[in-house]
């Protein structure tokens, strides 16, 4: 039975080579997602590259909360340029976030989603994954609960292998388990299963990629990716630019093609809602 794999390209506007590389990727239907920084000044010319991609490609919103400064006045007077990853991770688990703050600034990040697209993202994911820590979860929650047509959320909470068993579990165990659990109780559509992390040092990402379509789930998964082109120059110190390329190279090859026929998957959408909880019981439900 063929399985489906949804494939996102993450960081679409974080800078012109990853911009333009994702982009080219799309309009070949290589992608079936594109998850999209707002926070940069390149933005919203970017966001013209996407114009006209098939509508088998979603794009979506990537909230940023760990790369260059704040979109929103409110944020950035707390915190100028906005904190490394393992830095926020404590605050959120110390309960330390300024919360209010957060909250415009994830909202100025969505309202420049739909400035720019004129329309609201098809889902919501957070770089480095953010979007599932305690004290933003609950803001990304309360926020897709308000568009419309309803978003998916890129789910955490069951990221499978092979290999680099210490990271999916620090990704599940940061916020990714908790986030799976509120995104059925809210009935929200997400993706069963999380496919692609690794160290970004792994030459052979051929090598990767067959290992990730052998564990594709019969329910399908999700499999997060981060090609890109060469840099021209605003992306300095990017510390996985070689990673992009060849990422962008192998799923542009005919060998990608081919190995997804050999594995039986094909690329499509795999956003799942759960079934609505069942009404509660009351005096007036009684049966007569």
């Amino acid at each position: 039975m063929t399985r489906t794999l949804a494939l996102c390209a993450d960081d679409f506007g974080i800078d012109a080579g990853v911009s333009s590389g994702i982009a080219r990727l799309a309009h070949a239907q290589r992608l079936t997602a594109v998850s999209c920084i707002t926070t940069t000044r390149r933005w919203p010319d970017d966001a013209k590259l996407l114009e006209g991609v098939p509508a088998t490609v979603d794009v979506g919103l990537h909230l940023n909360l760990t790369e260059g400064k704040p979109a929103s006045a409110r944020l950035g007077k707390i915190w100028p340029r906005l904190p490394a990853l393992p830095k926020l991770i404590a605050l959120a688990h110390l309960g330390r976030l300024p919360r209010a703050a957060l909250r415009s600034e994830l909202h100025a990040q969505l309202s420049a989603f739909i400035g720019a697209r004129g329309e609201p993202p098809r889902f919501i994911d957070g770089h480095q994954h953010v979007h599932h820590l305690p004290g933003v979860r609950d803001i990304v929650l309360d926020m897709v609960d308000h568009i419309q047509p309803l978003p998916a959320v890129r789910s955490t909470g069951r990221v499978l292998g092979p290999g680099w068993g210490f990271k999916r579990r620090v990704i599940e165990g940061t916020g990714g388990t908790t986030l799976l659990a509120a995104l059925r109780a809210h009935v929200l559509p997400h993706n069963a299963a999380l496919l692609g992390v690794y160290d970004f040092a792994t030459a052979n990402y051929r090598g990767l990629m067959q290992g990730w379509l052998a564990e594709v789930p019969a329910e399908g998964a999700l499999l997060f990716c981060h090609p890109g082109d060469a840099k021209s120059g605003d992306g300095a110190g990017d510390a996985i630019a070689a990673a992009r390329r060849r990422e962008a190279d192998y799923l542009g090859s005919a060998e990608f093609a081919q190995d997804l026929a050999a594995a039986d998957v094909a690329l499509g959408r795999v956003w799942q809602a759960p079934p609505s909880p069942p009404p509660a019981f009351s005096e007036t439900s009684r049966p007569g």
